[in-house]
């Protein structure tokens, strides 16, 4: 399980957020979400500790503490949910030809 961590400047860094966590236990991994089209942090991340009994005192102790200017949202990660299937991008003007359209000259 991970923490999601809401609300961050957009200034902070990995090493910054695991600074905080660190007080709270083992952290085993940070992971701070970019725009893939601007490259800037989206402005939350996830934090993966140790043990669930961390992860617990992490979030009791820092929802709605402020950090950097921000009032954290802090809590148990939510499963990723299925987007559907293919990787397609939804329908569009499926089955059209050529065929399907008169031309006048």
């Amino acid at each position: 399980m991970s923490i999601y961590v809401g609300n961050l400047s957009y200034e902070v860094t990995e090493a910054d957020l695991s600074s905080v966590f660190v007080e709270y236990g083992t952290v085993k991994r940070v992971q701070l979400p970019t725009d893939r089209e601007t490259g800037r942090m989206r402005g939350f991340g996830f934090v993966e500790m140790g043990t669930d009994a961390e992860e617990q005192a992490a979030i009791d102790a820092l929802d709605g503490a402020e950090w950097m200017g921000r009032d954290l949202k802090v809590n148990k990660a939510k499963p990723r949910e299925d987007r559907g299937g293919s990787g397609s991008f939804g329908g569009g003007g499926g089955g059209r030809s050529r065929d399907n359209f008169s031309r006048r000259y």
